[in-house]
This record gives structure tokens, C-alpha cells and sequence, in this order.
């Protein structure tokens, strides 16, 4: 009973954060939102009402009405719409998103096949830059936009928010402790049943970077790699499940994927993601799947919601006992709040907004307790190439955007 009253608080505080007065003594950092994106209020919006150092000031819309509306219902100050919204394009004036000197920072979570245009742009307008995932449709992309922000003196983080909570690191810990011996094998699952996105969900479109191994394959090919502290090897195996497109024969896109993988030390891995996972007898429809599960040489581990631990999650350990290794022992552990001393959480804490304390301090000049790379972004896509290329779909086209010289 206890831990179904503390969901249902966790729950409420997350959709409905406390309020907290802005920063009188250092400067809230105002964001400038690309897109009136569905992912935008739980990603930014909501996290943003309990960081004095946040202010969600402007978005931007192809279309004014929507921008309008977005920033109505969100309390946003400025909305910008229309064909020039985001940036006045080549000119540079100060009128759009991009070219307002009152924005420092950017989110962006536009469609994949817009992320590096977008993101070149905005770090080309002096703007720190939170991307959502997959950084961009390439891995060159992806080094790109990253040499360019360290050229720039601008911070720019791909948005695995995951990775900033309590509970993900946790299970890193335990792992990296050698409690369970050497990782053997390690296992990434993240799927949703057929009809929660509708046929013409931008995820299915080739030209913007669409594919189930670019959505939710990015985080389960990330958790793999984070949590095994190595790259792949090589990709064994790779099935596509063909999301069947009426513009493309054959069909390019993958509403799902299985993909097998070989890291250092004879380890092992698997990924599966699906959005659209066929119901079970034709007519049920499968439960969502969100499992990360590592064995090893003294036992197992499995993490229960790797991706949105603070709705709902668990860690189960599994150690070998006795000389022939046959016994078994058991512990369930769950953590929401960060165990450092010294580094600020509370149980409610979306991934999200773990994520957004730490680009805050990162722009501030501080250390934040934990961030990503830019190699790892570019890691990160190369391995999602190879499970492409493997596949026999390839990867996702380039952008055809060039960032001008000027």
C-alpha cells in the first residue's frame, strides 16, 4: 500500500511540480523552444517549474495560431510562427527564435532529419543547444555539431535523460562493483503495441530520419553501451520488422528491430525495439516493454523502466550461492533520490528534470554530477550505422543543409 501512495505521489508532483521564484542572484538562463512539440512539457516545461536558474521565455512554430496557443496554455512570454519562426534565415536580423539576444538557450526536439540543420543554426546564433535523441540522422553529423559547439564555446548535450537518474546509476555501480562477477551478457528491450502511433507518425518517415532503431533503438543500443562501459564489436545479427509504407517499395523504415551484438571481453548483447509490437493471438494487445537485464558470471540483474524510473521501477539482484552455484539470493532495491551527499534530488525528480540540473550547471560553468560527451554521441550513432547497415534498410539519409559561410 505504502508504495502505491508514494507512485501516486511521485506521479502528481512530476505532471504538477511546485513552483519556484526565479534566481535573483544568477541569471536565469532563458530557453527558446523549436517546435510546438508533444515532448516539449514533460521534457523542459514541467522540470523547468522547480529550477530557479530556468525560464521557458519563447517558441517557435511553422504555424503562429499553434505557437500562439503553446505558449497561452504553457506560460510562455514570446511566440514566435510562420516560414521564417525559427531564424530569419541567412540574414540573421534580430526578430525570430534564434536571433533574439534574450534567448541562451535552445531545445530542440524537432523531427531527426532536422536536428542537424537546426542545431548548426543554433549554435551558429551563440546558443547552447539541449538536442533530444538521436543526436542527428549520421554519425557524422553528430561530430559535426558537436567539433562546431566546442568551437563555439557553447554546451551542447544529446537529451538521454535517462542516464541522469538516481537508478540508472545505480545499477551501473553495482555492476561495475564486480558484486556479480564479469558482465556475460547484456540485454535491452523497449517496445509499445500496434495503435499507440498513428500510420503517419513522423517516427515513419524516411526523409526525417524515421525508424524504430532511431526512436527507441537509440536508447537500448545507449543503455548497452553505458552500462557494459564499451562499444560493440561488431553487430551479429539484425532483423528489421518493415513498417509497410505506401511510398516506398520496399520499405526503408523499421517499425521494429531485434539486433544482436558482440562487445570486448566475449561479452554479448541484444536490443529490441518496436513500435508497433503485433498484438499476441492476433486480438491482445502485448504490455510495453521496458527491461534492461545483465547476467553475469555470480548472478543477474535486471532493471525494471530503465527509461522513466520515476513513475515506477525496481532492480533486482540475483547472486549464486553455495560452492555449486546453484543456490540463489534475492534483493529488490529501488532509488530515487541521488545517495551523494551534496547533489540535489527529490523522489518525484523526472529523468528530465535530473537532466535539466545538470545542462544548467554545465552552462553556469559548474560540474554537474553526471554528463555525456560529445564522443559519446558520436559513438552512439556509429553503432546505430552498423545495426542499420547489418539490417540491409542503411542508414537514414544525410541532411542536405550546409551551415553558410559569412
Amino acid at each position: 500500500m505504502a508504495s502505491f501512495v508514494g507512485f501516486l505521489k511521485r506521479i502528481k508532483a512530476m505532471n504538477n511540480p511546485p513552483r519556484v521564484p526565479l534566481s535573483t542572484e544568477s541569471a536565469p538562463i532563458k530557453f527558446g523552444i523549436l517546435g510546438a512539440a508533444n515532448i516539449a512539457p514533460s521534457a523542459l516545461i514541467l522540470p523547468a517549474r522547480s529550477h530557479a536558474e530556468v525560464e521557458i521565455y519563447a517558441v517557435a512554430a511553422r504555424n503562429l495560431e499553434k505557437a500562439q496557443a503553446f505558449a497561452a496554455k504553457h506560460g510562455i512570454e514570446k511566440a514566435y510562427g510562420g516560414p521564417t519562426a525559427y531564424q530569419q534565415l541567412m540574414i540573421f536580423p534580430s526578430a525570430e527564435l534564434l536571433d533574439d539576444p534574450r534567448v541562451v538557450a535552445v531545445y530542440n526536439p524537432l523531427p531527426n532529419g532536422l536536428h542537424y540543420e537546426w542545431t548548426m543554426k543554433a549554435l551558429s546564433a551563440g546558443k547552447h543547444v539541449l538536442l533530444e535523441k538521436p543526436s542527428a540522422d549520421t554519425a557524422a553529423e553528430t561530430r559535426e555539431m558537436f567539433e562546431y559547439a566546442e568551437q563555439k564555446g557553447l554546451v551542447l548535450l544529446e537529451a538521454f535523460h535517462y542516464r541522469f537518474h538516481p537508478a540508472v546509476q545505480r545499477v551501473k555501480e553495482i555492476l561495475s562493483s564486480g558484486e556479480l562477477g564479469a558482465i556475460k551478457h547484456v540485454e535491452a528491450r523497449m517496445a509499445i503495441f500496434r495503435g499507440l502511433m498513428k500510420d503517419d507518425d513522423i517516427r515513419f518517415n524516411y526523409e526525417l530520419g524515421g525508424g524504430a532503431m532511431m526512436d527507441m533503438g537509440c536508447y537500448t543500443m545507449n543503455c548497452l553501451r553505458y552500462m557494459t562501459g564499451s562499444e560493440p564489436t561488431s553487430v551479429t545479427s539484425a532483423t528489421p520488422d518493415l513498417f509497410p509504407s505506401k511510398t516506398q517499395s520496399p520499405s526503408l523504415v523499421d517499425g521494429g528491430m531485434t539486433a544482436e551484438l558482440s562487445f570486448p571481453n566475449d561479452v554479448t548483447g541484444s536490443l529490441f525495439c518496436h513500435l508497433r509490437h503485433p498484438p499476441s493471438y492476433f486480438i491482445v494487445p502485448k504490455m510495453p516493454e521496458l527491461l534492461f537485464k545483465a547476467e553475469c558470471e555470480g548472478g543477474e540483474l535486471k532493471l525494471f523502466n530503465f527509461v522513466l524510473p520515476t513513475a515506477y521501477h525496481y532492480i533486482e539482484v540475483t547472486t549464486k550461492t553455495g560452492q555449486d552455484g546453484k543456490g540463489r539470493k534475492k534483493r529488490i532495491e529501488k532509488v530515487y533520490k541521488p545517495a551523494q551527499d551534496g547533489w540535489p534530488g527529490e523522489d518525484w525528480w523526472s529523468t528530465y528534470r535530473y537532466q535539466l540540473e545538470a545542462f544548467v550547471n554545465k552552462v553556469k560553468g559548474r560540474t554537474p554530477q553526471t554528463w555525456l560527451a560529445a564522443d559519446d554521441a558520436v559513438a552512439n550513432m556509429e553503432a546505430i550505422e552498423k545495426v542499420y547497415e547489418k539490417s540491409g534498410l542503411g542508414v537514414r539519409p544525410a541532411s542536405k543543409f550546409k551551415l553558410p559561410v559569412l
